[in-house]
């Protein structure tokens, strides 16, 4: 699917994996080398795609300037329940990032409607996401494509 802003979105391949990879530890920094890896070899290697293991499917945005150059992605899955939802399985955006360079220019939100659209066809009838409390850019631009606040919560852990 090309946008009328001239981006293309398209589903993962393993071709992609590396700019894929480089992406997502630009999302989640404070995650190791291994672990983002191990996701990505995962997903490729275990074709399994099922409600509960996340993610089920990955879409990317690809620009042209002057090559094909990835600038975003979308991972997404079902879940059984997400807050403030009252159907199941609800499509959810696990994770959703856009380098910044290509911000505010409709490349995020031609991802999410994508995750939409592939939420849709497998059945979900509602579409949720979530963001940490501070980050304040996130919930900004969630709101901006029409999420709705639904809860906020602190979540806590202990050694045994």
């Amino acid at each position: 699917m090309v946008s009328a802003t001239g981006v293309r979105v398209r589903h993962v391949t393993p071709n992609d994996a590396d700019r894929w990879l480089a992406l997502r530890a630009a999302l989640w920094p404070e995650e190791d080398e291994a672990s983002l890896t191990g996701a990505v070899d995962r997903f490729f290697t275990e074709p399994h795609r099922t409600p509960g293991l996340m993610p089920e499917a990955v879409l990317i945005a690809e620009v042209e300037e002057p090559a094909p150059t990835l600038v975003g992605f979308a991972e997404v899955s079902r879940r059984p329940y997400a807050e403030g939802c009252d159907t199941t399985p609800v499509g959810f955006l696990e994770g959703w990032y856009v380098v910044p360079e290509h911000r505010c220019k409709g490349v995020g939100r031609a991802l999410v409607a994508a995750s939409e659209n592939w939420a849709r066809e497998l059945g979900c009838s509602e579409f949720a996401s979530d963001a940490l409390a501070d980050n304040v850019v996130s919930a900004e631009a969630h709101r901006a494509l029409g999420f709705e606040e639904v809860e906020i919560i602190r979540c806590f852990r202990k050694d045994l």
